[in-house]
């Protein structure tokens, strides 16, 4: 099965990120989770570290713009198919960069697409 990486992960339940980690799960897409702060949603880890993440196919982002800079070689490094850009992460450089590595972006909201099984 395809692994996603939720990135900007959250254990505050009010945050998209949470809910698409839950929804994901629900959806039985194995599901893994990077963000700042450690803990877990519906039975996943969020790790603090890009590095222990292998075996990704779809990244989808719930980070800023001005926050992603820092994660765009580590991204890159997972070698994703995808990357889900989701409202509020809409990033032009980050696209170029993505899709000059070969990597297809893809800007919609990942709850929508699991909603209407276009995931």
């Amino acid at each position: 099965m395809q692994k996603t990486l939720v990135v900007g992960a959250s254990t505050n339940p009010r945050r998209y990120s949470n809910t698409a980690i839950r929804r994901l799960v629900d959806n039985n897409v194995e599901t893994t989770a990077f963000g700042i702060r450690g803990g877990t949603v519906s039975g996943v880890q969020i790790k603090d570290n890009l590095g222990d993440f292998q075996n990704i196919d779809t990244v989808t982002l719930y980070l800023n713009p001005k926050n992603q800079k820092e994660y765009y070689q580590q991204i890159i490094d997972l070698n994703p198919k995808r990357v889900i850009f989701n409202p509020g992460t809409e990033n032009p450089e980050f696209y170029k960069i993505l899709e000059n590595a070969g990597v297809e972006v893809e800007v919609a909201c990942t709850l929508v697409l699991l909603a209407t099984g276009q995931y």
